[in-house]
């Protein structure tokens, strides 16, 4: 339990466990306490670092205005804190946007990253209209039905209502950060890092397609693609072994 400064910025971050580090960040919902589910399974054999980035969880939230643009910021302050290298970053949702930023920026620190439900803010006019098309059909649904499977509503409810609670302890919210995506890194950039890229997704992800998840591994040369058969956009919570087992790979397969 932690704090690291951003350009003054306090935020916090917890480090748990030992070995090859796995870097979780969250999306718009979340905070550090959101992976329990991760953190308990994966720090027995790795180092797990869980971020709050500005206007989440414990990190500093007095500010009148959130920038996503300042996110990548925080991972890095805390991995420089914590003199992390070769690092997994894994991005939940808007936290991979996040994620891929930190990791074209800082190489030293980062030998891949997994983006987890997102595209991470690649700018491709192809992916573009994809996501897009993607959006217009995930609006037609109500918020929840958008993150969990309606079969896990209604056979845990106790774990969907402290999932609508989590977000509860967030001041930023999506309307703070339509920006987030805004100048992302070009396909030709992502492959010329030399960066190990996953794109993770769910076949009943209602947020983002598996065709368009698909799609944007084909056009990223290099990437690996990890589709869970019937998970949806917010596997690390609904089916914890099916995300933990995804991450254990990638983290394994990354020299």
């Amino acid at each position: 339990m932690s704090i690291a400064s951003s350009d003054g910025v306090s935020i916090y971050y917890e480090r748990h466990g030992a070995g090859p580090a796995i870097v979780l960040v969250h999306g718009s919902g979340g905070h550090h306490a959101a992976w329990w589910q991760q953190v308990a399974a994966l720090r027995s054999r790795h180092t797990v670092i869980t971020v709050d980035l500005r206007g989440f969880g414990k990190s500093d939230s007095s500010m009148p205005e959130f920038d996503g643009q300042d996110f990548p910021g925080d991972i890095l302050a805390v991995l420089d804190q914590e003199d992390i290298t070769g690092a997994l970053l894994v991005g939940q949702s808007i936290g991979a946007v996040a994620a891929l930023r930190a990791g074209l920026s800082r190489p030293d620190r980062v030998s891949g990253v997994a983006l987890a439900h997102s595209l991470g803010g690649i700018a491709d006019p192809v992916l573009a209209d994809l996501v897009a098309a993607d959006r217009a059909e995930a609006v037609k649904l109500p918020v929840l039905d958008r993150l969990l499977s309606k079969a896990f509503q209604r056979n845990e409810p106790a774990k969907t209502f402290l999932f609508q609670q989590m977000g509860t302890f967030n001041v930023a919210k999506m309307a703070d950060l339509r920006n987030l995506s805004t100048g992302g890194p070009t396909i030709e950039e992502v492959v010329a890092s030399g960066l190990d890229i996953t794109f993770l997704g769910g076949e009943n992800d209602a947020v983002l397609s598996a065709a368009t998840v698909r799609k944007a591994h084909e056009l990223v040369k290099g990437s690996r693609l990890v589709l869970v058969p019937g998970a949806p956009h917010s596997m690390y919570w609904e089916r914890p072994d099916l995300f933990n087992a995804a991450v254990t790979s990638i983290r394994e397969a990354i020299a």
